[in-house]
Protein backbone atom coordinates (compact mmCIF):
# COMPACT_ATOMS: atom_id res chain seq x y z
CA UNK A 1 0.00 0.00 0.00
CA UNK A 2 1.40 3.37 -0.83
CA UNK A 3 1.45 5.94 1.96
CA UNK A 4 2.21 8.95 -0.01
CA UNK A 5 3.75 12.19 1.99
CA UNK A 6 1.16 15.37 3.53
CA UNK A 7 2.93 18.26 1.58
CA UNK A 8 5.78 19.11 3.34
CA UNK A 9 5.62 16.35 5.49
CA UNK A 10 6.44 12.85 6.36
CA UNK A 11 4.60 10.03 5.37
CA UNK A 12 1.17 9.65 6.32
CA UNK A 13 1.12 7.15 8.85
CA UNK A 14 3.81 9.02 10.79
CA UNK A 15 1.64 11.91 10.49
CA UNK A 16 -1.38 10.29 11.82
CA UNK A 17 0.69 8.16 15.20
CA UNK A 18 2.17 11.96 16.05
CA UNK A 19 -1.25 13.39 16.16
CA UNK A 20 -3.28 10.38 17.91
CA UNK A 21 0.12 10.18 20.53
CA UNK A 22 -1.10 13.68 20.86
CA UNK A 23 -4.94 12.92 21.60
CA UNK A 24 -3.48 10.68 24.22
CA UNK A 25 -0.75 13.40 25.97
CA UNK A 26 -3.59 15.64 25.96
CA UNK A 27 -6.11 13.47 27.80
CA UNK A 28 -8.22 10.93 25.81
CA UNK A 29 -8.94 7.56 26.55
CA UNK A 30 -8.55 6.43 22.96
CA UNK A 31 -8.58 8.30 19.32
CA UNK A 32 -8.22 7.64 16.02
CA UNK A 33 -7.37 10.21 13.35
CA UNK A 34 -8.32 10.53 9.58
CA UNK A 35 -6.08 11.67 6.67
CA UNK A 36 -6.87 12.26 3.15
CA UNK A 37 -4.67 14.03 0.35
CA UNK A 38 -5.46 14.94 -2.90
CA UNK A 39 -4.91 16.54 -6.39
CA UNK A 40 -7.26 16.76 -9.06
CA UNK A 41 -7.26 18.55 -12.71
CA UNK A 42 -10.30 18.84 -14.73
CA UNK A 43 -11.12 20.60 -18.24
CA UNK A 44 -14.38 21.78 -19.23
CA UNK A 45 -15.17 22.61 -22.97
CA UNK A 46 -17.91 23.81 -25.00
CA UNK A 47 -18.39 24.73 -28.43
CA UNK A 48 -14.20 24.76 -29.22
CA UNK A 49 -13.87 26.81 -26.42
CA UNK A 50 -12.06 25.92 -22.88
CA UNK A 51 -14.69 27.35 -20.21
CA UNK A 52 -12.97 25.75 -16.99
CA UNK A 53 -9.70 24.75 -16.30
CA UNK A 54 -8.45 23.64 -12.60
CA UNK A 55 -5.96 22.16 -10.95
CA UNK A 56 -6.71 21.56 -7.31
CA UNK A 57 -4.92 20.37 -4.11
CA UNK A 58 -5.91 18.96 -0.58
CA UNK A 59 -5.22 18.21 2.63
CA UNK A 60 -7.11 17.22 5.35
CA UNK A 61 -7.07 15.64 8.67
CA UNK A 62 -9.82 14.29 11.46
CA UNK A 63 -9.01 13.78 14.63
CA UNK A 64 -11.57 11.77 16.86
CA UNK A 65 -10.99 11.89 21.01
CA UNK A 66 -13.31 9.97 23.40
CA UNK A 67 -12.91 11.00 26.90
CA UNK A 68 -14.53 7.90 28.91
CA UNK A 69 -17.90 7.10 26.30
CA UNK A 70 -18.05 11.29 25.49
CA UNK A 71 -16.65 11.68 21.72
CA UNK A 72 -15.58 15.18 19.96
CA UNK A 73 -14.12 15.38 16.53
CA UNK A 74 -12.11 18.32 15.11
CA UNK A 75 -10.28 18.94 11.92
CA UNK A 76 -7.50 20.54 9.98
CA UNK A 77 -5.78 20.94 7.43
CA UNK A 78 -2.41 22.09 8.51
CA UNK A 79 0.21 19.07 7.45
CA UNK A 80 2.37 20.47 10.37
CA UNK A 81 2.80 18.79 13.41
CA UNK A 82 3.56 21.83 15.36
CA UNK A 83 0.17 22.36 15.67
CA UNK A 84 -1.02 18.96 16.94
CA UNK A 85 -0.91 19.47 20.88
CA UNK A 86 -3.21 22.36 19.95
CA UNK A 87 -5.73 20.11 18.12
CA UNK A 88 -5.81 17.43 20.52
CA UNK A 89 -6.05 20.15 23.49
CA UNK A 90 -9.01 21.24 22.01
CA UNK A 91 -10.92 17.98 20.85
CA UNK A 92 -10.39 17.08 24.71
CA UNK A 93 -11.77 19.78 26.19
CA UNK A 94 -15.20 19.33 23.74
CA UNK A 95 -15.28 16.00 24.38
CA UNK A 96 -15.70 16.82 28.23
CA UNK A 97 -18.29 19.18 27.18
CA UNK A 98 -21.07 16.68 25.42
CA UNK A 99 -22.92 14.38 26.77
CA UNK A 100 -21.97 10.22 26.80
CA UNK A 101 -23.05 8.12 23.85
CA UNK A 102 -22.75 4.92 25.14
CA UNK A 103 -22.69 3.11 21.91
CA UNK A 104 -19.48 5.49 20.66
CA UNK A 105 -16.27 4.14 20.45
CA UNK A 106 -13.37 2.74 18.32
CA UNK A 107 -13.65 -0.94 17.03
CA UNK A 108 -13.49 -3.54 19.62
CA UNK A 109 -11.31 -5.84 17.60
CA UNK A 110 -9.76 -4.25 14.69
CA UNK A 111 -8.55 -6.72 11.54
CA UNK A 112 -5.30 -6.64 10.96
CA UNK A 113 -4.57 -5.80 7.45
CA UNK A 114 -3.92 -8.27 4.84
CA UNK A 115 -2.24 -7.65 1.40
CA UNK A 116 -4.36 -7.15 -1.13
CA UNK A 117 -3.96 -5.89 -4.76
CA UNK A 118 -6.74 -3.71 -5.67
CA UNK A 119 -5.24 -2.34 -8.25
CA UNK A 120 -6.48 1.14 -7.32
CA UNK A 121 -3.82 3.61 -8.46
CA UNK A 122 -3.25 4.35 -12.06
CA UNK A 123 0.43 5.53 -12.52
CA UNK A 124 -0.97 7.58 -15.67
CA UNK A 125 -1.56 10.99 -14.92
CA UNK A 126 -2.95 12.99 -17.88
CA UNK A 127 -1.96 16.65 -18.79
CA UNK A 128 -4.19 19.21 -19.17
CA UNK A 129 -3.77 18.67 -23.36
CA UNK A 130 -4.59 15.09 -22.84
CA UNK A 131 -8.21 16.23 -20.55
CA UNK A 132 -8.78 18.62 -23.54
CA UNK A 133 -8.39 16.26 -26.59
CA UNK A 134 -11.02 13.51 -24.68
CA UNK A 135 -13.64 16.34 -24.01
CA UNK A 136 -13.10 17.72 -27.68
CA UNK A 137 -13.95 14.42 -29.18
CA UNK A 138 -16.94 13.44 -26.90
CA UNK A 139 -18.41 16.84 -27.73
CA UNK A 140 -17.93 16.60 -31.12
CA UNK A 141 -19.10 13.02 -31.37
CA UNK A 142 -22.41 14.64 -29.60
CA UNK A 143 -22.75 17.55 -32.40
CA UNK A 144 -21.90 15.44 -35.34
CA UNK A 145 -25.62 13.73 -34.75
CA UNK A 146 -28.27 14.66 -36.67
CA UNK A 147 -30.67 16.78 -34.92
CA UNK A 148 -28.38 18.04 -32.42
CA UNK A 149 -28.20 21.87 -32.37
CA UNK A 150 -26.28 22.91 -29.43
CA UNK A 151 -24.22 21.73 -26.49
CA UNK A 152 -23.63 22.68 -22.73
CA UNK A 153 -20.27 21.10 -22.98
CA UNK A 154 -18.18 18.21 -21.96
CA UNK A 155 -15.68 18.14 -18.91
CA UNK A 156 -12.71 15.69 -18.94
CA UNK A 157 -10.98 15.06 -15.21
CA UNK A 158 -8.80 13.17 -13.05
CA UNK A 159 -7.93 12.39 -9.98
CA UNK A 160 -5.40 10.97 -7.02
CA UNK A 161 -5.80 10.88 -3.12
CA UNK A 162 -4.37 9.30 -0.59
CA UNK A 163 -6.53 7.78 2.09
CA UNK A 164 -4.65 6.69 5.70
CA UNK A 165 -5.84 5.96 9.07
CA UNK A 166 -4.27 5.29 12.28
CA UNK A 167 -5.75 4.85 16.10
CA UNK A 168 -5.20 3.98 20.09
CA UNK A 169 -6.60 0.34 19.19
CA UNK A 170 -3.36 -0.34 16.74
CA UNK A 171 -4.47 -0.12 13.43
CA UNK A 172 -2.43 2.24 10.71
CA UNK A 173 -3.26 1.78 7.12
CA UNK A 174 -3.13 4.00 3.74
CA UNK A 175 -3.38 3.53 0.44
CA UNK A 176 -3.79 5.42 -2.80
CA UNK A 177 -6.93 5.48 -5.49
CA UNK A 178 -7.18 7.30 -8.66
CA UNK A 179 -9.93 8.35 -10.42
CA UNK A 180 -10.53 9.24 -14.30
CA UNK A 181 -14.19 10.93 -15.78
CA UNK A 182 -15.60 12.12 -18.73
CA UNK A 183 -19.26 13.35 -19.48
CA UNK A 184 -20.78 15.11 -22.54
CA UNK A 185 -24.04 16.76 -22.45
CA UNK A 186 -26.32 17.64 -25.83
CA UNK A 187 -29.61 19.53 -26.98
CA UNK A 188 -31.28 18.63 -29.19
CA UNK A 189 -34.22 20.87 -31.45
CA UNK A 190 -35.48 24.78 -31.20
CA UNK A 191 -36.59 26.94 -28.59
CA UNK A 192 -39.27 25.73 -26.25
CA UNK A 193 -39.22 22.59 -28.01
CA UNK A 194 -35.31 21.82 -26.79
CA UNK A 195 -34.48 18.66 -25.35
CA UNK A 196 -31.46 17.54 -23.46
CA UNK A 197 -29.38 14.15 -22.03
CA UNK A 198 -26.11 13.55 -21.34
CA UNK A 199 -23.52 10.76 -20.65
CA UNK A 200 -20.64 9.72 -18.71
CA UNK A 201 -18.23 7.69 -17.46
CA UNK A 202 -15.69 7.11 -14.53
CA UNK A 203 -12.59 4.17 -13.85
CA UNK A 204 -10.32 4.03 -11.72
CA UNK A 205 -7.47 3.30 -14.64
CA UNK A 206 -7.60 5.22 -18.05
CA UNK A 207 -7.28 1.57 -19.81
CA UNK A 208 -11.26 1.01 -18.66
CA UNK A 209 -12.93 4.10 -19.09
CA UNK A 210 -14.94 4.24 -22.22
CA UNK A 211 -14.25 5.65 -25.55
CA UNK A 212 -14.97 9.27 -25.41
CA UNK A 213 -16.63 9.71 -29.14
CA UNK A 214 -19.17 7.03 -27.75
CA UNK A 215 -20.18 8.74 -24.82
CA UNK A 216 -20.58 11.65 -26.76
CA UNK A 217 -22.61 9.44 -29.40
CA UNK A 218 -24.83 8.45 -26.76
CA UNK A 219 -25.37 11.96 -25.65
CA UNK A 220 -25.97 13.57 -29.09
CA UNK A 221 -28.39 10.10 -29.60
CA UNK A 222 -30.14 10.36 -26.76
CA UNK A 223 -31.13 14.01 -26.65
CA UNK A 224 -32.24 13.33 -30.02
CA UNK A 225 -34.82 10.82 -29.04
CA UNK A 226 -36.43 12.71 -26.45
CA UNK A 227 -37.99 15.27 -29.41
CA UNK A 228 -41.64 16.35 -29.59
CA UNK A 229 -42.40 13.94 -25.70
CA UNK A 230 -45.99 13.68 -24.84
CA UNK A 231 -47.43 13.07 -21.24
CA UNK A 232 -49.27 9.77 -21.72
CA UNK A 233 -52.71 9.31 -19.84
CA UNK A 234 -52.55 7.89 -16.29
CA UNK A 235 -52.84 4.19 -15.78
CA UNK A 236 -51.01 0.90 -13.98
CA UNK A 237 -49.00 -0.96 -15.92
CA UNK A 238 -45.53 -2.29 -15.92
CA UNK A 239 -42.27 -0.18 -15.81
CA UNK A 240 -38.80 -0.74 -16.78
CA UNK A 241 -35.91 1.36 -15.75
CA UNK A 242 -33.04 1.52 -17.85
CA UNK A 243 -29.31 0.56 -16.23
CA UNK A 244 -28.56 4.37 -15.52
CA UNK A 245 -31.31 4.60 -13.33
CA UNK A 246 -32.01 1.16 -11.74
CA UNK A 247 -29.05 1.47 -9.80
CA UNK A 248 -31.21 3.95 -7.42
CA UNK A 249 -33.75 0.96 -6.64
CA UNK A 250 -30.85 -0.57 -5.28
CA UNK A 251 -29.83 2.84 -3.35
CA UNK A 252 -33.62 2.25 -1.85
CA UNK A 253 -32.64 -0.98 -0.48
CA UNK A 254 -29.32 -0.09 0.76
CA UNK A 255 -30.46 2.88 2.44
CA UNK A 256 -33.28 0.76 3.98
CA UNK A 257 -31.13 -2.01 5.31
CA UNK A 258 -28.26 1.02 6.66
CA UNK A 259 -27.66 -0.25 10.28
CA UNK A 260 -28.24 3.55 11.24
CA UNK A 261 -31.78 3.08 9.83
CA UNK A 262 -32.70 0.28 11.11
CA UNK A 263 -31.41 1.53 15.26
CA UNK A 264 -33.72 4.39 14.51
CA UNK A 265 -36.40 2.03 13.62
CA UNK A 266 -36.78 4.42 10.09
CA UNK A 267 -36.62 1.93 7.55
CA UNK A 268 -39.49 0.04 5.58
CA UNK A 269 -37.61 -3.20 5.93
CA UNK A 270 -36.47 -3.00 9.52
CA UNK A 271 -38.37 -6.07 10.52
CA UNK A 272 -37.27 -7.89 7.24
CA UNK A 273 -34.01 -9.33 8.47
CA UNK A 274 -33.36 -13.10 7.31
CA UNK A 275 -37.44 -12.35 5.41
CA UNK A 276 -37.99 -12.38 1.37
CA UNK A 277 -36.96 -9.04 -0.23
CA UNK A 278 -36.37 -9.74 -3.42
CA UNK A 279 -38.08 -12.52 -5.84
CA UNK A 280 -36.32 -15.83 -5.34
CA UNK A 281 -32.94 -16.18 -7.21
CA UNK A 282 -31.87 -12.68 -6.81
CA UNK A 283 -28.65 -11.74 -5.14
CA UNK A 284 -27.55 -8.37 -4.21
CA UNK A 285 -24.16 -8.18 -3.59
CA UNK A 286 -21.39 -5.84 -1.94
CA UNK A 287 -17.75 -5.90 -2.10
CA UNK A 288 -15.44 -3.61 -1.01
CA UNK A 289 -12.48 -5.73 -2.18
CA UNK A 290 -13.16 -5.72 -5.78
CA UNK A 291 -10.30 -4.98 -8.26
CA UNK A 292 -10.41 -1.60 -9.69
CA UNK A 293 -13.95 -1.21 -8.16
CA UNK A 294 -15.19 2.38 -8.24
CA UNK A 295 -15.63 2.18 -4.40
CA UNK A 296 -13.22 -0.56 -3.79
CA UNK A 297 -10.88 -0.03 -0.22
CA UNK A 298 -8.74 -1.92 1.71
CA UNK A 299 -9.93 -0.73 4.99
CA UNK A 300 -13.34 0.86 6.20
CA UNK A 301 -13.54 4.32 7.89
CA UNK A 302 -13.16 2.62 11.07
CA UNK A 303 -10.20 -0.06 10.24
CA UNK A 304 -12.15 -3.28 9.45
CA UNK A 305 -10.70 -4.66 6.10
CA UNK A 306 -14.39 -5.72 4.53
CA UNK A 307 -14.85 -8.49 2.78
CA UNK A 308 -17.53 -9.18 0.16
CA UNK A 309 -21.43 -10.12 0.91
CA UNK A 310 -24.10 -11.67 -0.44
CA UNK A 311 -26.51 -8.54 1.06
CA UNK A 312 -29.18 -10.59 -0.18
CA UNK A 313 -29.06 -13.99 -1.14
CA UNK A 314 -31.57 -16.06 -3.37
CA UNK A 315 -34.45 -13.00 -2.60
CA UNK A 316 -33.34 -13.20 1.23
CA UNK A 317 -31.78 -10.63 3.01
CA UNK A 318 -29.01 -11.84 5.35
CA UNK A 319 -27.14 -8.82 7.13
CA UNK A 320 -27.72 -4.84 7.56
CA UNK A 321 -24.96 -2.81 6.32
CA UNK A 322 -23.15 -1.66 9.87
CA UNK A 323 -20.10 0.25 11.16
CA UNK A 324 -19.66 -0.21 14.78
CA UNK A 325 -22.08 2.64 16.42
CA UNK A 326 -24.94 1.14 14.67
CA UNK A 327 -23.88 -2.83 15.30
CA UNK A 328 -23.44 -2.24 18.89
CA UNK A 329 -27.47 -0.26 19.23
CA UNK A 330 -28.54 -3.61 17.71
CA UNK A 331 -26.54 -6.13 19.35
CA UNK A 332 -24.14 -6.93 16.15
CA UNK A 333 -21.08 -6.61 14.62
CA UNK A 334 -19.19 -4.33 12.49
CA UNK A 335 -20.00 -5.61 8.79
CA UNK A 336 -16.97 -3.27 7.67
CA UNK A 337 -19.19 -1.01 6.40
CA UNK A 338 -17.92 2.23 8.29
CA UNK A 339 -17.56 5.31 5.99
CA UNK A 340 -16.43 9.14 7.13
CA UNK A 341 -14.12 12.20 6.25
CA UNK A 342 -12.29 14.01 8.36
CA UNK A 343 -14.96 16.20 10.22
CA UNK A 344 -17.71 13.89 11.41
CA UNK A 345 -17.90 10.51 13.03
CA UNK A 346 -18.41 7.18 11.03
CA UNK A 347 -21.81 6.22 9.78
CA UNK A 348 -22.58 2.95 7.63
CA UNK A 349 -22.73 3.11 3.81
CA UNK A 350 -22.30 0.43 1.35
CA UNK A 351 -19.27 -0.26 -0.92
CA UNK A 352 -19.21 -1.36 -4.42
CA UNK A 353 -22.69 -2.61 -4.76
CA UNK A 354 -24.58 -4.32 -7.34
CA UNK A 355 -27.79 -6.66 -8.48
CA UNK A 356 -26.74 -9.46 -10.10
CA UNK A 357 -27.97 -10.04 -13.96
CA UNK A 358 -30.75 -12.18 -14.72
CA UNK A 359 -30.58 -14.34 -17.67
CA UNK A 360 -32.97 -12.74 -20.73
CA UNK A 361 -31.90 -9.91 -22.59
CA UNK A 362 -33.73 -6.15 -22.25
CA UNK A 363 -35.47 -6.58 -25.00
CA UNK A 364 -36.93 -10.34 -24.28
CA UNK A 365 -38.10 -8.55 -20.71
CA UNK A 366 -40.02 -6.57 -22.41
CA UNK A 367 -41.30 -8.17 -25.27
CA UNK A 368 -44.67 -9.10 -24.04
CA UNK A 369 -45.47 -5.46 -23.18
CA UNK A 370 -48.43 -4.77 -24.43
CA UNK A 371 -48.42 -1.00 -22.91
CA UNK A 372 -45.70 0.14 -20.32
CA UNK A 373 -43.39 2.67 -19.46
CA UNK A 374 -39.63 2.68 -20.39
CA UNK A 375 -37.53 5.03 -17.79
CA UNK A 376 -34.13 6.38 -18.70
CA UNK A 377 -34.27 9.68 -15.89
CA UNK A 378 -35.97 10.42 -12.41
CA UNK A 379 -36.47 13.31 -11.14
CA UNK A 380 -36.99 14.52 -6.79
CA UNK A 381 -36.57 12.27 -4.16
CA UNK A 382 -40.17 11.19 -3.55
CA UNK A 383 -39.30 8.41 -1.11
CA UNK A 384 -40.18 7.72 2.30
CA UNK A 385 -37.72 6.08 4.36
CA UNK A 386 -40.26 4.69 6.89
CA UNK A 387 -42.92 3.37 5.00
CA UNK A 388 -41.67 2.83 1.60
CA UNK A 389 -44.18 4.80 -0.56
CA UNK A 390 -42.37 5.97 -3.97
CA UNK A 391 -42.93 8.59 -6.23
CA UNK A 392 -41.20 10.15 -8.68
CA UNK A 393 -41.35 12.67 -11.55
CA UNK A 394 -39.67 10.90 -14.76
CA UNK A 395 -39.21 10.92 -18.43
CA UNK A 396 -38.27 8.27 -21.07
CA UNK A 397 -40.77 6.40 -23.87
CA UNK A 398 -43.65 4.44 -23.54
CA UNK A 399 -43.54 0.65 -24.68
CA UNK A 400 -46.07 -1.03 -27.37
CA UNK A 401 -46.24 -4.44 -28.34
CA UNK A 402 -43.16 -5.03 -26.80
CA UNK A 403 -40.81 -1.65 -28.15
CA UNK A 404 -39.50 1.44 -27.68
CA UNK A 405 -42.14 3.98 -28.93
CA UNK A 406 -42.92 7.81 -28.32
CA UNK A 407 -40.58 10.01 -25.77
CA UNK A 408 -42.84 11.06 -22.69
CA UNK A 409 -42.07 13.37 -19.88
CA UNK A 410 -43.96 15.32 -17.24
CA UNK A 411 -45.09 11.90 -15.44
CA UNK A 412 -44.78 10.38 -12.12
CA UNK A 413 -44.52 6.83 -11.59
CA UNK A 414 -45.64 5.61 -7.78
CA UNK A 415 -45.94 2.74 -6.06
CA UNK A 416 -44.58 1.46 -2.47
CA UNK A 417 -41.11 -0.28 -2.28
CA UNK A 418 -41.64 -3.26 0.11
CA UNK A 419 -44.13 -4.86 -3.44
CA UNK A 420 -41.95 -2.88 -6.22
CA UNK A 421 -38.83 -4.76 -4.55
CA UNK A 422 -40.74 -8.40 -4.60
CA UNK A 423 -42.06 -7.17 -8.25
CA UNK A 424 -38.25 -6.82 -9.68
CA UNK A 425 -37.08 -8.74 -13.04
CA UNK A 426 -33.29 -8.10 -13.51
CA UNK A 427 -31.84 -8.22 -17.73
CA UNK A 428 -28.88 -9.85 -17.98
CA UNK A 429 -26.91 -6.88 -19.00
CA UNK A 430 -24.82 -5.69 -15.95
CA UNK A 431 -22.40 -3.38 -16.21
CA UNK A 432 -20.23 -1.63 -13.48
CA UNK A 433 -20.01 2.06 -14.05
CA UNK A 434 -21.44 3.76 -11.22
CA UNK A 435 -20.27 2.32 -8.05
CA UNK A 436 -24.38 0.99 -7.29
CA UNK A 437 -25.01 -0.78 -10.23
CA UNK A 438 -28.07 -2.76 -11.52
CA UNK A 439 -28.82 -4.16 -15.15
CA UNK A 440 -32.19 -3.40 -17.01
CA UNK A 441 -35.09 -3.97 -14.31
CA UNK A 442 -38.89 -4.80 -15.12
CA UNK A 443 -41.46 -4.38 -12.44
CA UNK A 444 -44.94 -5.27 -12.39
CA UNK A 445 -47.97 -3.07 -12.14
CA UNK A 446 -46.68 0.42 -10.79
CA UNK A 447 -49.16 3.86 -10.83
CA UNK A 448 -48.09 6.34 -14.06
CA UNK A 449 -49.87 9.39 -13.53
CA UNK A 450 -49.88 11.73 -16.18
CA UNK A 451 -51.93 13.82 -18.18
Amino acid sequence: MSQDRPPGGPPASETLQELVAAARKAGADAADALLISSASLSVQRRLGQIEHLERAEGFDLGLRVFVGQRQAIVSSSDPSARGFAALAERAVAMARAVPEDSFAGLPEAPDGLVAVDLDLADATEPSAEDLIARAAAAEAAALAIPGVTNSEGAEAGFSRYTVALAGTHGFAGAYLRTSHSLSATALAGQGTGMERDYDYATAVHLADLEDAAAIGRRAGERAVARLNPRRPRTARLPVVYDPRVAGSLLGHLAGAINGAAVARGTSFLKDRLGQRVLPAGLTVFDDPTRRRGLRSRPFDGEGMKGERRAIVEDGVLTTWILDWRSARQLGMASTGHASRGTSGPPSPAPSNLWLAPGSVTPAALMADIREGLYVTELIGMGVNGVTGDYSRGAAGFMIRDGALAEPVSEITIAGNLVQMLLALTPADDLRFRRGTDAPTLRIEGLTLAGG
